[in-house]
């Protein structure tokens, strides 16, 4: 399996797609009526799915890890490394789900169910990780009080640090899995012509 997957076509891929997903990381979309402005969306998971998709689940992980290293080269960490590592788990929450269901069963069915519950995970695990690590890291740049406040005036029944995790960090992640999984599901096709041929193309979209 390690053979097959770090051929130097493999490699050479994992690379492209991690790479324009760290460059990607660099461009957020704030979404101020789910979460205070500073969570933004980007669009980074997009090229790591694809990637995903074409080279199996053990390869997503490999890419989110790659696009970490990048984007660090890109832009130094200023979170001394938390948020960068929230990242890595939270995205590895949807590709990995994603990629093991659709090596499983390689139709259009099987990518759809893949990319749901890669959501569905990725959605659970950044409520806990930002209700564990994340928001009592940024409580030492901004008081707890400060982010509860700005979690509360999106909506009022934010109180803690558990239900701004739930009510603002859940409901922002299934918006980025379904942008990233339509997204997805739009370019995939075209791009797995290019990867594997018109006739693989055809067998796994069948």
């Amino acid at each position: 399996m390690k053979e097959r997957l770090f051929t130097t076509k493999n490699v050479v891929l994992m690379g492209m797609f991690s790479a324009l997903g760290a460059v990607l990381m660099l461009f957020e979309i704030p979404l101020p009526f789910i979460a205070p402005s500073f969570y933004g969306l980007d669009l980074a998971e997009v090229p790591v799915l694809v990637g995903t998709f074409a080279l199996g689940p053990v390869a997503g992980a490999v890419m989110e890890f790659v696009k970490i290293l990048i984007k660090l080269v890109l832009k130094p960490t200023s979170t001394g490394f938390v948020g960068e590592f929230a990242n890595l788990a939270i995205g590895c929450g949807l590709v990995v789900p994603a990629g093991i269901i659709y090596q499983i069963n390689k139709t259009k069915k099987g990518a759809l169910w893949g990319m749901i519950a890669g959501t569905a995970v990725m959605s659970v695990a950044g409520v806990v990780i930002n209700a564990l690590v994340m928001l009592p890291f940024y409580s030492n740049f901004m008081p707890l009080e400060n982010i509860i406040a700005a979690g509360a005036a999106i909506n009022p029944f934010v109180s803690n640090i558990w239900t701004f995790a739930i009510i603002c960090v859940g409901p922002f992640n299934m918006i980025k899995g379904f942008v990233v999984s339509m997204i997805t599901w739009l370019v995939y096709k075209r791009v797995s012509i290019i990867i594997h041929g018109v006739g693989a193309a055809k067998q796994v979209h069948a």
